[in-house]
């Protein structure tokens, strides 16, 4: 019998199992309905995800909070959103009980959208700002966590990814550069206080072994007084308090840490790589490493920024073309202990059936993504997100929507 590659490798992620090392990352699509339930858009790409059979599916970014949002049509996990969720992960299950299914809890922040949502900050960073937090409203929002997790359990899902990356309200505090003097602001413990409370409550509201937790972290956002610099104005990167994070969450019940970088609102190409210049994605690999030497053995450390490498049809230089896939690192990665598991997100969208061709041999038939990142353009746009490459539905909407651009420019010319 041919030896399985390190991809399809089975592993614990605390007390449960992923049948293999794949993980779908979360991709926020912008298509519930208004009351931030569950459309047909959004069980048709995830019926087809689960069919892909991943070890993981991380369902998108679903706020915590109707109040502050970056999406218009984002979907919500309040107690009113809880019967929508639940009959969704119910299908996704009957469709295919393979893949784990966690569900990314967040709070837009910062990055909350002025035009129909209430924009809140930690400390009013330069073309962000918003309504400056105080105490009493974080508690709230601790509890906001705390409930949402409650009803994203009570919906079936089998974990909860508590977003802290990527410029969102959880990363807004850890930050150096939030030296506001407060209780969440300054020093090391009063930065941490909003994640490790959140993790603590969980643990105590919840109860229940087989549940997993963990989170998505930017261990270097890569700009002046951002998560993983060496102060509150300079981007010079210093690990170590992301590396005392993943300590942190460890001790609170942490079972995986899902390594990332950046924040898309100001180092986008930090955090996926860009296709053109794509050397960013060897940075994640150290990111990666370094992480998984930190955390203990059983946490599970999963790697992102692998879908720019495609099939080996990319631009990095000075490699040979069959040394420089998705499928080449990912099994050395795992092999060599840089990681657990990795993960994609622009590839989840160009085809979330990649793991199931691969694993069935039938990898010619990956749409491999071609980083065009035009389903960022969606995002920014507060459209549905789709791949405008391969899904005709979202290449006409594609087309509509420059060719709408292009009016509204005229307009301003």
């Amino acid at each position: 019998m041919k030896e399985k590659q390190p991809l399809f490798w089975e592993i614990k992620i605390g007390n449960r199992t992923a049948h293999n090392r794949i993980v779908l990352n979360a991709m926020e699509c912008n298509d519930a309905d208004k009351e931030g339930n569950p459309t047909e858009l959004t069980y048709k790409r995830y019926r087809k995800a689960v069919k892909g059979n991943a070890g993981v599916i991380v369902i998108e970014a679903i706020s915590v909070i109707d109040e502050s949002r970056g999406r218009l049509n984002q979907l919500i996990g309040m107690p009113a959103n809880q019967e929508g969720l639940a009959k969704m992960i119910s299908e996704l299950k009957k469709v295919n009980d393979k893949p784990l299914l966690f569900i990314q809890l967040t709070h837009s922040g910062e990055l909350s959208e002025p035009e129909f949502s209430r924009r809140v900050c930690v400390k009013p960073l330069p073309g962000f700002g918003g309504d400056l937090l105080s105490e009493d409203e974080v508690e709230e929002i601790i509890k906001k966590f705390v409930l949402a997790a409650k009803v994203a359990h009570d919906a079936g899902a089998d974990g909860i990814d508590v977003k802290l990356c990527h410029g969102y309200l959880g990363s807004q505090f850890l930050r150096p550069y939030n030296d506001r003097k407060w209780k969440y602001g300054g020093p090391w413990e009063n930065r941490t206080r909003f994640a490790y409370e959140i993790y603590e409550r969980i643990a105590r509201e919840i109860n229940d072994p087989d549940f997993v937790v963990g989170s998505k972290v930017s261990v270097w956002e890569g700009f002046p007084g951002g998560c993983g610099t060496v102060g509150p104005d300079s981007p010079v990167m210093d690990l170590t308090e992301s590396l005392e994070l993943i300590r942190g969450l460890e001790e609170r019940g942490g079972k995986f840490i899902l390594v990332s970088s950046g924040s898309p609102s100001i180092t986008l190409a930090l955090t996926q790589p860009d296709r053109n210049i794509p050397d960013y994605a060897y940075l994640h690999f150290y990111f990666q490493q370094m992480v998984r030497k930190a955390a203990k053995p059983q946490t599970v450390v999963i790697g992102g920024a692998y879908s720019v490498f495609r099939n080996g049809q990319n631009k990095f230089l000075a490699v040979n073309r069959e040394e420089s896939s998705f499928v080449y690192w990912g099994n050395k990665n795992i092999r060599d202990g840089v990681c657990d598991m990795v993960a994609v997100g622009r590839q989840s969208l160009a085809d979330s059936l990649m793991p199931a061709k691969l694993e069935a041999g039938r990898a010619e038939e990956v749409d491999w993504c071609t980083c065009c990142d035009n389903c960022i353009e969606f995002l920014i746009r507060q459209q549905p997100v789709g791949c405008a490459t391969y899904d005709k539905e979202y290449t006409k909407a594609f087309k509509e929507l420059r060719k709408e651009q292009g009016k509204l420019a005229e307009k301003h010319t």
